[in-house]
């Protein structure tokens, strides 16, 4: 999918990890497009988890927004006893190759839900599957939608008391997910035509060193790109990661991850309070890394 339409502005803001309800936003591919725009995003990037099926519906919201538009995806990797996730600017969401990975760890995730059912099933809630996958819509389950149903009937007051009582990762109804594998993540990626960057370096609970090492390894599997400018970056944080960047050679992207109402507070362009500003390099890397004419916003 090509950029669109120039803005001549230079005040636009950029964003480059956003999510839509295709995955567990609460806004649809176009409604967060427009949101976008009234927000003053100039470059934005979608990037559901482990699916692109919102990106065309995004880029053609963002072509009449005015918004030059990245097709993205964040893909959940296996990482030891956790998960990394990887994100992919530029991947072609008609690669059949790409798509069939993508439906087999659908599947995969599908079977985790029958397992997280049957354990809420020991404390006597019975999980109406069907209501949750009209929650979800054409999404993936996710545990937040597993939440909300639980909230709207009553078994607990929030999302919090869920995750707490029976989701969180060392709670009684939770299943690890059997995840991709991080260089099966980075080859698909590469193989649509995307330029895979870690998502979030900093969340992943390593210290630097391991950090260093995750990198080190991503990168030769082909990681191109780390995200930089992070809406839940402290301290010296984005300072760490830019310094992981220029070791390994790699192009510092950034975006706030917004959710909607799911991340309460997070503001599409901008985070949390204005905590944070993606700088045009960081949209620029990747249209040069692709080899497209950099767009002027």
């Amino acid at each position: 999918m090509d950029s669109n339409a120039k803005i001549v502005t230079n005040n636009k803001l950029t964003d480059l990890h956003v999510h839509s309800n295709i995955s567990d936003g609460t806004f649809s591919p176009s409604e967060v497009v427009k949101l976008a725009a009234d927000r003053g995003v100039g470059v934005m990037a979608l990037t559901d988890h482990d699916t692109v099926e919102g990106v065309k519906e995004a880029g053609t919201a963002a072509k009449e927004c005015g918004i030059v538009f990245i097709p993205g995806i964040e893909i959940s990797a296996g990482f030891k006893d956790r998960d990394v996730h990887i994100l992919g600017y530029f991947v072609d969401p008609d690669s059949k190759e790409f798509l069939d990975i993508l439906k087999a760890a659908w599947v995969k995730r599908e079977e985790r839900n029958v397992k997280i059912a049957e354990r809420f099933a020991r404390f006597g809630i019975t999980l109406d599957i069907d209501a949750i996958k009209k929650i979800s819509g054409s999404s993936v389950i996710t545990r937040a939608h597993f939440a909300r149903w639980l909230v709207e009937n009553g078994h607990c007051r929030s999302n919090s008391e869920v995750f707490d009582r029976y989701l969180g990762n060392d709670k009684p109804c939770y299943v690890p997910r059997d995840y991709m594998t991080r260089e099966t993540a980075i080859r698909a990626i590469t193989a649509a035509g995307g330029i895979p960057v870690l998502a979030h370096p900093m969340l992943y609970g390593l210290n630097l060193k391991e950090t260093d090492a995750l990198v080190g390894e991503l990168c030769e599997m082909g990681l191109k790109g780390i995200e930089t400018y992070y809406s839940s970056n402290m301290g010296f944080d984005e300072d760490n990661v830019r310094g992981l960047a220029l070791k390994h050679g790699l192009i510092m992207t950034g975006g706030t991850d917004f959710h909607g109402s799911n991340k309460p507070g997070l503001e599409i362009g901008t985070g949390r309070n204005n905590n944070m500003h993606v700088p045009k390099s960081a949209y620029e890397d990747l249209f040069r890394l692709k080899g497209l004419p950099i767009p002027v916003i």
